[in-house]
């Protein structure tokens, strides 16, 4: 089988997508970061991070209109924007920035199966099979100890719970869309390790 991760091979490899999926508090970002490294150090590529929260947060702070107004108020009574805005976010980055060889990561998206089918069609349409969905599994009580004890302002048990409901109605049946999907593969990656174990494994099961 050809291996298109060596930097030797002739033929230049095509671009890979990778998404991140994960409860609040599994270490999510952290491992993106790390893995990030890896993908840099190894294949010498250039990457497109596509962080749907810091396309938020740069938003609402640089933009004055009525449809920040609505999204600022959403956020902070905890609620959930429409799939149209993230989806809007994204799709917008890779038109200004993707020229069809950098590899992509998803961090935060999709958070619907509406935007988890637009996803898949968008990298689809960019000609990118085979696509990693990279599930760092914890349980609810593993993740809410977590977030409980790095004790962050907005880390109020309320806003806790809302999180891990959010996940379990919304971003769970993203992960059995693509488990149906041949177009990508889940990886499941056992959160309940310390990071460096967690990495480890990312690296061995996406990698090896």
């Amino acid at each position: 089988m050809l291996n298109i991760f060596k930097k030797d091979n002739a033929e230049k490899p095509n671009p890979m997508a990778f998404i991140f999926i994960g409860r609040s508090g599994c270490g999510k970002g952290t491992q993106v970061e790390l893995f990030k490294k890896v993908i840099e150090n190894k294949f010498g590529s250039n990457i497109l991070h596509i962080e749907t929260g810091s396309f938020f947060r740069e938003f609402l702070k640089n933009n004055n209109s009525y449809t920040r107004d609505l999204s600022k108020q959403i956020i902070e009574t905890g609620g959930l924007m429409p799939s149209a805005m993230p989806v809007v976010f994204w799709v917008d980055y890779l038109i200004k920035n993707f020229a069809g060889k950098e590899n992509l990561i998803f961090d935060g998206c999709p958070r619907k199966v509406a935007e988890a089918e637009m996803l898949d069609g968008m990298l689809k349409f960019y000609n990118i099979p085979n696509y990693k969905v990279i599930y760092i599994n914890t349980s609810k009580k593993w993740c809410v100890d977590r977030l409980t004890a790095r004790g962050r302002k907005d880390d109020t048990v309320e806003g806790i719970e809302k999180r891990m409901t959010w996940f379990e109605k919304d971003v769970m049946p993203c992960i059995d869309f693509f488990s149906k999907d041949n177009n990508c593969q889940i990886i499941n990656i056992n959160g309940e390790q310390t990071i460096e174990e967690v990495h480890k494994e990312v690296i061995q099961k996406v990698l090896g």
